[in-house]
């Protein structure tokens, strides 16, 4: 299935994808690692990009206005395109990790940031290539952690 990409009057870019947000494909962990250091080197060579639209068939809209999304969006439509399912949901999953990692303190075990890069926990990588997204194409808490359960390394509180 194509995506429809059209220029808006903003300077935006709006992707109308056929399915929901809840239906699109899983990916392959080491795709995420490699979509996760293109956005990277993207946003160190200040390669921000358009505001986009994720547009799905029942309705629901994500807006990817903040330039740190906008420009992570912009290194996958430079890296692979924004044409396919499987491209969205590249892209999408990549957004909601950067998300739960930042909100979800339960994670902390799973992965290292420094300013030299990131180092994820392989269960981490694995369960955000499959986990189901929520209509706001964010992962949904509960199914995550439920993924992740039996491997959660020790965490100081």
């Amino acid at each position: 299935m194509r995506v429809t990409t059209t220029s808006l009057p903003s300077g935006a870019l709006r992707h109308a994808i056929g399915v929901t947000a809840q239906a699109l494909p899983p990916v392959r962990p080491a795709a995420l690692v490699a979509a996760w250091e293109a956005a990277r080197a993207s946003a160190e060579a200040g390669l921000w990009g358009p505001a986009r639209l994720i547009a799905f068939e029942d309705g629901v809209e994500i807006a990817l206005t903040d330039a740190d999304a906008a420009c992570w969006a912009e290194a996958m439509a430079r890296r692979q395109g924004l044409d396919s399912l499987g491209d969205v949901a590249l892209c999408l999953r990549l957004l909601a990790l950067v998300e739960v990692l930042g909100r979800a303190k339960w994670l902390r075990g799973f992965f290292t940031i420094t300013a030299e890069g990131a180092e994820f926990h392989p269960a981490l990588l694995a369960a955000a290539a499959r986990a189901p997204l929520d209509t706001t194409g964010r992962f949904e808490d509960g199914a995550l952690r439920a993924m992740l359960a039996r491997s959660i390394p020790y965490a100081p509180t």
